[in-house]
C-alpha cells in the first residue's frame, strides 16, 4: 500500500515512517524540513521538501496518488502557539485543510491525523479522559487541533474519504527535539547530560500521561484498516508529574541537578491524562513500554547523538 506521511522527517513521522517500511508499505514523505532533519527519513522512503501550505501539494498527492495519508506535519508547541497564534493557526487548520482537501480529491480511502488528548480537553473533568470528554482546549495550539478534526469530519461527509482523528499523549523518545519547547523529557535530558540545571516550570505537582514514540507509531499503524474511523486516544492512563520525571530522569543519567522550579507557563493543564481503552478494545492496541524503560532508551538515544 501507498502512504503519504506529513512531517515524516520529524520525531513521530519518522518513526511511523520506519514502522510503515518494516511492514512493507511504499512511503512518500511530504516535510518542509523547518524542524524535521533529512538524516531521519529513512532511506526507502521518498522525500518531498514542501510545505503543505504550499500550493506545490497538489502536485505530490496527483502523481503519487497514495491510499493512506498519515498526517503529521504541525506545529507542535503550546507555548509558541500562545505566543503566535496566526502562524499556529495557518500550520495546524489552513495547512491540514490543504492535505485533507488534496487527498479526498485524488482518492485517497483514508486520512489519519494527528491530534492532542492533552491539548483539546483542557482542564479536565474526568481522570482519565475518554474521548466523549468535553473540548475546551486552554490553547491556540488546542483550538487548532479540535479545529482540525472538524474539518476532517467535514471532508468526511462532504467526499466520503474515511478521517481518523489519534488524540496523543505526551509522547518522548528519540529523535524529540532538545531545542524545541513541546518536549520537556527531551529537554530536561539533554540539560542534564551537559551538566546544566533543568528548570521546572511552576511546582512541578502537574502531571502528563506519558507515552513512548513507538507506541505511537504502532497505533498509527493499528488504524490504517477499513473499519476504524472517528476519534481515538493514544495514551497509558498513567499520570507521572513533572517532578517525578525530574528524578527518574536524574537517576538514569547519573545527574546531581537540584530540583530548581520557575515561573509556571500561560496555557498549562495542572493534569492530563487520557483513556486509550477504546482503541485497546476495538483493535487490539496496547502500549508495550513502560516510562522507566522508554527513559533509559530515549536517554541512550541521546547520549550517542
Amino acid at each position: 500500500m501507498k502512504v503519504l506521511v506529513t512531517g515524516g522527517a520529524g520525531f513521530i513521522g519518522s518513526h511511523v515512517v520506519d514502522r510503515l517500511v518494516e511492514e512493507g508499505h511504499q512511503v512518500v514523505v511530504v516535510d518542509d524540513l523547518s524542524v524535521g532533519k533529512k538524516k531521519n527519513v529513512n532511506r526507502a522512503a521518498s522525500l518531498y521538501k514542501i510545505d503543505i501550505q504550499s500550493g506545490r501539494l497538489e502536485k505530490v498527492f496527483r502523481n503519487e496518488r497514495p491510499n493512506i495519508v498519515i498526517h503529521l506535519a504541525a506545529q507542535v508547541s503550546v507555548r509558541a502557539s500562545v505566543e503566535n497564534p496566526m502562524f499556529d493557526a495557518q500550520v495546524n487548520v489552513l495547512g491540514t485543510m490543504n492535505v485533507v482537501h488534496q487527498a479526498a480529491l485524488h482518492g485517497a480511502r483514508k486520512v489519519i491525523f494527528s491530534s492532542s488528548g492533552g491539548a483539546i480537553y483542557g482542564e479536565q473533568e474526568i481522570y482519565p479522559a475518554p474521548e466523549s470528554h468535553p473540548t475546551k482546549p486552554l490553547s491556540a495550539y488546542g483550538i487548532s487541533k479540535l479545529c482540525g478534526e472538524h474539518y476532517l469530519s467535514y471532508f468526511q461527509r462532504v467526499s466520503g474519504i474515511q478521517v481518523v482523528s489519534l488524540r496523543y499523549a505526551n509522547v518522548y523518545g528519540p529523535r524529540q527535539d532538545p531545542d524545541g519547547e513541546a518536549g520537556v523529557v527531551a529537554i530536561f535530558i539533554r540539560k542534564m547530560l551537559n551538566n546544566e540545571q533543568p528548570i521546572i516550570n511552576g511546582n512541578g505537582r502537574q502531571t502528563r500521561d506519558f507515552i513512548f514514540v513507538d507506541d505511537v507509531a504502532q497505533a498509527n499503524l493499528a488504524v490504517m484498516g477499513q473499519d476504524s474511523q472517528g476519534v481515538y486516544n493514544v495514551g497509558t492512563g498513567v499520570e507521572t508529574s513533572i517532578n517525578e520525571l525530574f528524578r527518574i530522569l536524574a537517576d538514569i543519567t547519573g545527574s546531581s541537578s537540584k530540583e530548581v522550579h520557575g515561573p509556571a507557563k500561560v496555557g498549562e493543564q495542572i493534569r492530563s491524562v487520557v483513556d486509550a481503552s477504546k482503541l485497546r478494545q476495538e483493535l487490539g492496541w496496547d502500549p508495550d513500554v513502560k516510562i522507566t524503560d522508554g527513559l533509559e532508551k530515549t536517554v541512550a538515544y541521546f547520549r550517542g547523538a
